[in-house]
């Protein structure tokens, strides 16, 4: 039973982890073309979501098989270097080792404010690399989001 339990743990955290992107994937994906964007994300299983085209913008966003994590990526028409990466997910666990990767690779803190619809963010950047990391509304407790820029 004791063995069982250890293994199922063990089995879970992979799981887990396996649906996690380091900030290096992050930082990846802004460097492919949507149609390696979207063979990658299919190999991490993630599925098909949502397809938003706006003034200027394609945003192409996949949901993980567990429903607690959703990737998109942004590609803009005209200012490509304004392509971005979000990813979003439900835990403040998660957050926080985002938070700490993000300090301990050596990015400061350098704004802070609220988005558009109201989530309050910081924004980080090392040299030209920049990362904001968005809080849920006061008062709700999901979804926390990386966005890491182009």
């Amino acid at each position: 039973m004791r063995k069982t339990l250890g293994l199922l743990l063990i089995l879970l955290s992979i799981q887990i982890s396996a649906q996690t992107f380091t900030l290096e994937q992050l930082k990846g994906f802004n460097k492919l073309t949507m149609d390696e964007f979207k063979k990658e994300i299919k190999q991490q299983k993630f599925k098909f979501y949502d397809r938003t085209e706006g003034l200027g913008f394609l945003l192409t966003e996949y949901e993980a098989p567990d429903y607690t994590s959703k990737i998109g990526k942004f590609e803009y028409k005209e200012e490509k270097s304004e392509d971005r990466i979000e990813f979003e997910f439900k835990e403040k666990k998660e957050y926080d080792q985002y938070l700490k990767l993000v300090l301990a690779d050596g990015y400061k803190a350098t704004e802070k404010g609220k988005i558009i619809t109201k989530e309050p963010y910081v924004d980080y950047y090392k040299d030209k690399e920049h990362i904001r990391l968005i809080l849920p509304k006061t008062g709700e407790s999901s979804p926390y989001t990386i966005i890491v820029f182009k």
